[in-house]
């Protein structure tokens, strides 16, 4: 074989034959050849290294996308070196950038679901392309930036309460602080405006579970418990059913619920859970595709990825009560 079509090879090139490939694998395979990165740098003058900073949150969007980052940048060749910053962002980000120019990357990925997270990278100096990861953010000449088109997340729950005739859609949203629960508050309030309704009845909160059920119970004691609700997490609706289940108000049958991030179990929820699935192969196929763009001086397609809506047995036609 050509040296051209071995390279073609270890970089997941198109361009070679199925049986060629499945040769070139097995020898590499049998000869236990590893890469060097030291030498690809040399060769191609770019080090094949990615930077990705993240604050560290457990919650899931943030770990979904490193997750998947990680994995689509190992599959076009690249190696990662992750850093985690933490409060203060204005001390801890300027550190982590410098931290990641000292080894050479060619480009840095952020993660940033807060928006003062987003803040500080936005005043840090920074050398080689940054894409941020920022639901509605607005890219600048010097950051440019990347995510799914969570409102239109939001509009989809949101519509799919509608066209099952509910007037009364209240929303429990995430924190204010985070790009995501703005986008999908945005979304909310979007989709009934267009349908003509006034949005109603909003409590922000912290993503959890058990902030929903304690919102719940204080809903049912209050006598505030609308027809339909639009949770903007999976882990907040689950916590609301609970709180409404053991108040004696059935779901869908009293008050129909929709989920946002398709987590795993949500299928299993008592009912099933109708949400919003976020497909993070996607994002990271696009994120890694717009910063390696960026990289190379080439224009690429920014268009946010969208998210689907996976309607089960949460929500229900409307009914008097």
């Amino acid at each position: 074989m050509s040296y051209q079509t071995v390279s073609r090879v270890l970089n997941n090139a198109p361009d070679v034959s199925a049986a060629t490939r499945e040769r070139i694998q097995q020898i590499i395979k049998d000869m236990g050849y590893r890469r060097s990165r030291t030498a690809t740098a040399l060769s191609t003058s770019r080090s094949t290294a990615i930077g990705i900073l993240t604050d560290g949150s457990p919650r899931f969007g943030p770990v979904g996308t490193l997750m998947a980052l990680e994995k689509v940048a190992r599959q076009k060749g690249y190696f990662t070196t992750v850093i985690t910053v933490e409060e203060p962002y204005a001390d801890s980000i300027p550190q982590a950038l410098d931290s990641l120019d000292e080894i050479e990357v060619d480009g840095i990925i952020v993660i940033a679901p807060l928006l003062s997270m987003a803040a500080a990278v936005r005043s840090a100096s920074i050398q080689v392309p940054v894409e941020m990861i920022a639901a509605g953010a607005s890219s600048t000449p010097n950051l440019f930036t990347y995510s799914e088109n969570q409102e239109l997340g939001a509009r989809m729950a949101t519509q799919h309460l509608i066209d099952l005739g509910h007037t009364d859609i209240a929303h429990l949203a995430g924190s204010m602080a985070w790009f995501d629960g703005r986008v999908r508050k945005a979304g909310w309030e979007a989709a009934l405006r267009d349908a003509g309704l006034s949005p109603g009845l909003c409590l922000e909160g912290d993503w959890s579970p058990g902030w929903a059920y304690e919102t719940g119970l204080r809903l049912v004691e209050e006598g505030r418990v609308p027809q339909a609700i639009f949770a903007a997490s999976d882990h907040t609706a689950l916590g609301l059913i609970r709180a409404l289940s053991e108040s004696g108000i059935r779901v869908p049958e009293d008050v129909s619920v929709v989920g946002f991030d398709d987590v795993e179990g949500s299928e299993f929820f008592l009912p099933p859970l109708t949400t919003v699935r976020q497909d993070f192969a996607a994002l990271a196929n696009a994120s890694i595709e717009v910063l390696l763009g960026a990289i190379e001086g080439r224009e690429v397609d920014r268009a946010p990825s969208a998210p689907t809506l996976v309607a089960r047995a949460s929500a229900a036609p409307a009914r008097h009560r």
